[in-house]
């Protein structure tokens, strides 16, 4: 507690967002221990950023006093010239990350996994990997406390850009945003092919109604295969993960372009950096785990298609093909992850 108590009088801006982040950490984990569903932080990760974004980009409409624990307030050790007036900057931010927001609890919602019932499917099968006691110990420090941590930490670029003077934006601002919001629909669309796979797979028919972008006439082959290979997720095993990644790292990178870089650029550019490098982390090791429990549901396949498209980077794609080409692999791999039957399948009208 020393140490936070240290923090906060460096960075007085740190005071509410460190006590509403115990706060949810301590209540996320307790109800993890009540409910037997260790998925209460996944229940909040739609919101969090978003909450700590708004904190900052909005300091000037919080009281300098504490009105309750959890509504936000300014401290009185906050400069005025910071909490007393808008940052465009941090607003063009804000507006980004609300979009995220929407998006994903959008997502989310539609899944189902806002029930209180539900829970990660990872967490079942590592609970059948590891003892109990263990799983416990993985579910206060990782599950409960790490991850509270990082979604704090995503609000952070937010607050560099309050914390510097409150320029007029310009063209770095523009272009960053552009790439933000176009990042977000290519997300949207991802998630909507995915949603539209997992639908025929369990159905098997096709729906009518789906978003643009998610049409694709998936086949009885598709379903076989029991992973989506076609639209985004031919040219990235993970292309909503890429996305999620690539739209942080462009958050981080607006305080960081508008401040120029610093002096010791190695140094100071990875401690900006840092929370869209945690975050990047976090979904490798995750994105490894989900895909040993694919390649154990679909060992043939799956090996095929982790050799045929890249995790994450699409760019990937086209050259692992030469490669496979070259071996003389490449039509039978090709089979496996992208071929197609003739089979008609039923449309829902």
């Amino acid at each position: 507690m020393n140490v936070l108590h240290k923090l906060i009088e460096k960075e007085p801006l740190l005071e509410w967002p460190i006590k509403y982040c115990l706060a949810v950490t301590a209540t996320t984990y307790i109800l993890s221990l009540l409910t037997g569903n260790v998925s209460q932080v996944d229940k909040v990760w739609t919101f969090l950023p978003a909450i700590y974004t708004a904190y900052y980009a909005l300091l000037p409409l919080w009281p300098s006093s504490a009105p309750a624990y959890f509504f936000p307030y300014v401290p009185n050790e906050v400069n005025k010239s910071i909490s007393g007036n808008f940052s465009p900057r941090a607003l063009l931010m804000l507006a980004l990350v609300l979009t995220w927001m929407c998006r994903l609890s959008y997502n989310t919602w539609r899944r189902g996994l806002y029930s209180s019932k539900e829970e990660d499917y990872r967490w079942a099968i590592l609970r059948q990997k590891i003892p109990t006691w263990l799983f416990q110990i993985f579910n206060l420090t990782f599950i409960a406390i790490a991850q509270n941590i990082l979604l704090f930490l995503l609000g952070i670029p937010t607050m560099m850009a309050v914390a510097e003077p409150h320029t007029h934006l310009g063209t770095p601002d523009y272009v960053l945003a552009s790439l933000g919001f176009a990042t977000l629909f290519a997300e949207f669309v991802a998630d909507n092919q995915q949603y539209s796979f997992q639908t025929f797979k369990r159905s098997g028919v096709l729906e009518k109604n789906e978003w643009s972008g998610a049409r694709i006439p998936w086949t009885k082959r598709d379903a076989e295969r029991g992973f989506a290979t076609r639209g985004l997720w031919a040219w990235s095993r993970h292309p909503n993960f890429f996305c999620e990644q690539l739209f942080w790292i462009i958050i981080n990178l607006f305080p960081l372009l508008s401040s120029g870089i610093p002096s010791s650029a190695s140094l100071g550019v990875v401690v900006r950096l840092a929370p869209c490098l945690l975050l990047c982390l976090l979904f490798f090791s995750s994105t490894k785990f989900t895909e040993s429990i694919s390649l154990s549901k679909y060992p043939v396949a799956y090996a095929a298609y982790q050799q045929r498209v890249g995790m994450f980077d699409p760019f990937q794609t086209p050259i692992r093909g030469v490669w496979l080409k070259l071996q003389g692999t490449k039509t039978a791999v090709d089979e496996l992850v992208y071929g197609q039957d003739t089979g008609k399948v039923k449309k829902v009208e």
